[in-house]
């Protein structure tokens, strides 16, 4: 079975994590070190850029 591709970049994963304080933890323990509930807000997270980016460029 192919690998699929990451659809964040990176830079944006770490920001996100920045944002909701577990950076650290991805740091020391990589992306495997972080919790099931963090890793499902960084995708709660991610969805609402989407959306928020999704409605400002239908204002414009």
């Amino acid at each position: 079975m192919a690998r699929r591709r990451g659809i964040m970049s990176q830079e944006l994963k770490e920001e996100i994590a920045k944002e909701l304080g577990f950076y650290d933890t991805v740091q020391k323990e990589g992306w495997g070190g972080i919790r099931a509930r963090d890793a499902g807000n960084m995708v709660k997270r991610a969805i609402e850029m989407a959306e928020e980016r999704l409605r400002s460029n239908k204002q414009t």
